[in-house]
Parts: C-alpha cells; structure tokens; sequence
C-alpha cells in the first residue's frame, strides 16, 4: 500500500473517532450547564477548551456555552472540531477511493452535506439533536466500515487510527471529571455518554459507584470504549503490520509505547485507578501523541520536494 494512500485511511478512522467522542463530551458538557444553574460557566468552558486541547480562536477567552459550541461543533475550518473533523475525514476519503468502499464514501459526503443544515435546526432547538445526529452517523460509518472493508492494510489503518483517538479521546472524556468551577458530571453520566451504562448495569448489577465505574471505562476487556479495550486493538493493528517481531524487544517504537501503557494500565489495582487520576489520564494522552508521531514516521515518510536551481554558467 503507497503511505499516501495509508496515511488518508489512518486520518479517516481518527477524524470520525474525533467527531463522535467530541460529540459525546459536549453533550455532557451542556447538560451539565442546563441541569446545575450553579455552576461557574466561565471557569467550566475554559477548562474544557483545555481539556479538549483547543486553543481560543484569535487569542479570545471562551468563556460561554455558545462560544464553545462555535469552537468546538461548527467550526469547519477546525479539525479538532465536529464539522471540522468530517470535512477533513472527507477530503482524505475523496484521496483513497480505491481502498475504501463506495458506500463508506456515500455516506461520508451525505453527512459532510447535511451538516449545514443540522446547525440550522440545532441553533433553533439546541444542540442535542445535533450531537445525537453526529453519533447516529458516525455509528453508520463504523458500521460500513466493519462490512464492507476487507481486512487488509487499509483496514489496519483505519482501525488504528480510530483505536488511537478512542483512547485519546475517552482520556478526554474521564478528565471532565476534574473539572473546577463546580458540579462535575457524575459517572452515570459518563458511562451514558460512552454508550456504556446498560452494559455497566448488566455487568455488576448494582447502583453506579465511582472505583466500579471508573474500573469499567479503563480497564474492562469487553466494553469497547474502555482505554484497555482501545490500546490493545492498537497495539494488534501495529502487530499485524509487522508480524516478523524479533526475538527479543520492539523494533517498532509505537508498539513499544503502546505495550508500556497498555500493561500499566492492566495491573493497576482497583483501589489505584483513581489515584493520581488526572496526572494517569494526562500520561495516557501524551502516549496515545507519541504513538501517533511514531506510526507516521514508520510508514508515513514524508520526501522534501526537489527544488532546482539554474545553473551558473561562468
């Protein structure tokens, strides 16, 4: 596979992971707002834009709801944004056509398409619908994704690359709940925005306590989009890309990382999880960063361009 091609499929599963785990932070972000009139507004969307890793447009303190939905949902021009995240999800599809499925193309340009008119609706009825929407179709990507792609090195890619932002992404999710300025989301809450509270009541059938939820979106094997579950779907897609392992360490510098991470994070004791919580979350996010710097340099070289000179004639 040429890197160009493997580089588009990559960045595909990470701006869909990105647009539907943004999604999901911001719904809890808003309801957070509309169900506790106490909390400091202000503080709560500066720390998110620092959260999510966004700095403010020209330099502006974000300090409103609709600031952040402005920075953080509509913004087209932002990749870190939703709209952002599928437009650029687009342009790197409409570069690997032939190794992504004609549906999977389809339905990416229909959504990028209906973006427009789903910020309408969300400005007159608020933005859950839009949050719900950007779920509803990123699931429909993943779902073509998973039938129609063969698992070959394109599927590898991608599958990579969503694995990664998952992780990263879920780490983003668990720090809102050291957020200052007042009520933080409870974990009920995240595990609803993870899609994740039926699966947590069926599993230790009981009320939701912090450790026992905390246990299930970081180290459960089973849930998907626990950071356990994350790290080592991306640590098998770097397997499969380079089978021929030598016989003792890693060659490659991203599964070495991953490794390190991901086994850290399996033998920590229940009662562990939740100390040092943020410091743990922040050294997971700058390992999913160096991992993805590490992939890119392994098989996304980048060439200078050949510039020429005339030649001086004496």
């Amino acid at each position: 596979m040429l890197s160009r091609i493997a580089e588009s499929v990559f960045w595909i599963g990470r701006y869909l992971e990105r647009a539907d785990c943004t999604a999901r932070i911001l719904d809890v972000h808003v309801q957070m707002l509309v169900e506790d009139p106490w909390v400091d507004e202000r503080v709560v969307c500066s720390s998110l834009m620092e959260v999510m890793g966004v700095d403010a447009p020209d330099d502006v303190e974000v300090t409103t709801a609709g600031q952040v939905l402005a920075a953080l949902a509509y913004d087209l021009g932002n990749s870190s944004a939703i709209a952002g995240s599928i437009s650029a999800a687009r342009e790197n599809a409409r570069g690997a056509r032939e190794t992504i499925s004609a549906e999977i193309f389809e339905a990416l340009n229909a959504t990028w398409m209906g973006l427009g008119e789903r910020r309408r609706v969300a400005d007159r009825l608020g933005p859950h619908g839009f949050f719900s929407w950007v779920r509803e179709r990123t699931g429909v990507l993943g779902g073509l994704v998973d039938a129609t792609m063969s698992r070959d090195e394109g599927w590898t890619f991608l599958t990579l690359g969503r694995a990664l932002e998952r992780a990263d992404m879920t780490a983003r999710l668990l720090m809102l709940r050291t957020l200052p300025g007042g009520r933080a989301p409870t974990w009920g809450t995240l595990l609803r925005s993870c899609g994740s509270y039926e699966s947590y009541l069926r599993t230790y059938r009981g009320p939701v306590r912090d450790h026992l939820a905390a246990e299930f979106l970081m180290v459960d094997r089973l849930s998907p989009r626990s950071l356990f579950c994350s790290l080592s779907t991306a640590e098998a897609c770097l397997a499969a890309l380079d089978p021929s392992a030598a016989r003792s360490g890693f060659d490659d510098t991203g599964r070495l990382l991953l490794g390190r991470a991901r086994t850290d994070l399996e033998f920590r004791s229940r009662g562990d999880l939740l100390s040092e919580f943020s410091t743990h979350l922040e050294g997971l996010q700058e390992t999913c960063s160096a991992v993805a710097d590490a992939v890119a340099r392994r098989y996304f070289p980048h060439v200078a361009p050949v510039t020429w000179t005339a030649e001086l004639i004496s």
